[in-house]
């Protein structure tokens, strides 16, 4: 716990004078571009919806049918169509996540891998769903770069990560309730926040009374170079979520998947 004091950063005062390097922003989209082919080819094969059965309409989808409102509509419609018939189908509940990207230290080599890896996975998996999706970045201090209302591709998204300027402290608590604050905002009956870091807090009052605030907090813990794993244990914990170990981009989806489930 330290008394620095942390703000809300705006995006363009972030990104003044500040040029990503290209090779490394290239790598990155490459790593975006190939999970995000991955994830979209998953979901073509994957089982239609996974929520509450609700009764509908005939639509060519379902072969559940719902018995007793099909007579019912039969009763009244002496030559039936296709669509009289009423079938029950999986209905998916929308969901919001803000997902919260540490970017203290330097955004470079496995730790801009794990972050484009995260961002891409988030973003397809958000518009396969219907979902919605914020990222706030951050360090000592925090940016908004994506509120949840917003529409934002996620190579954009990628970019403006790769744009904010090395920073040295890592504001976990600060970074949390910026989260909160925008998950609070929605109506969405299903809410959850994604926390992305080493976990090596050492700016701001101690984080975990924020966890307890979250309908839902999951925690990838970076374990690529120095962690905290006694601390993302704790935050995961109290925010009644799950916590999974990430050393490469190549664990992200299979560890989201896990959480997200």
């Amino acid at each position: 716990m330290t008394g620095q004091p942390a703000r809300l950063r705006d995006v363009a005062e972030l990104f003044e004078d500040t040029t990503p390097d290209r090779e490394v922003t290239a790598m990155a989209q490459r790593i975006a571009r190939r999970l995000a082919l991955r994830r979209r080819a998953r979901e073509r094969r994957a089982e239609r919806g996974a929520g509450r059965p609700v009764s509908v309409p005939y639509r060519y989808r379902s072969d559940d049918i719902d018995l007793d409102r099909t007579i019912e509509v039969l009763t009244e419609r002496p030559v039936p169509e296709d669509t009289d018939i009423v079938v029950r189908e999986p209905m998916r509940t929308r969901r919001d996540v803000v997902l919260v990207v540490d970017v203290s230290g330097s955004m470079k080599g496995e730790k801009v891998r794990i972050a484009a890896a995260t961002v891409a996975a988030l973003s397809e998996e958000a518009t396969a769903r219907g979902d919605r999706l914020a990222l706030v970045a951050f360090w000592s201090d925090a940016a908004l770069l994506k509120p949840l209302d917003a529409h934002v591709p996620a190579g954009r998204l990628l970019d403006q990560l790769l744009r904010i300027p090395a920073r040295g402290l890592t504001n976990v608590g600060f970074a949390l309730a910026v989260a909160n604050a925008e998950l609070a905002r929605s109506p969405a009956r299903h809410r959850a926040a994604v926390l992305l870091s080493d976990a090596v807090h050492n700016a701001g009052p101690d984080p975990r009374p924020l966890a307890r605030r979250f309908p839902r907090l999951h925690v990838l813990l970076e374990t690529d170079g120095e962690h905290d794993a006694p601390l993302a244990a704790d935050l995961a914990r109290l925010g009644r979520g799950g916590l999974a170990a990430v050393a490469t981009h190549r664990d992200v989806a299979p560890a989201l998947n896990r959480l997200l489930a």
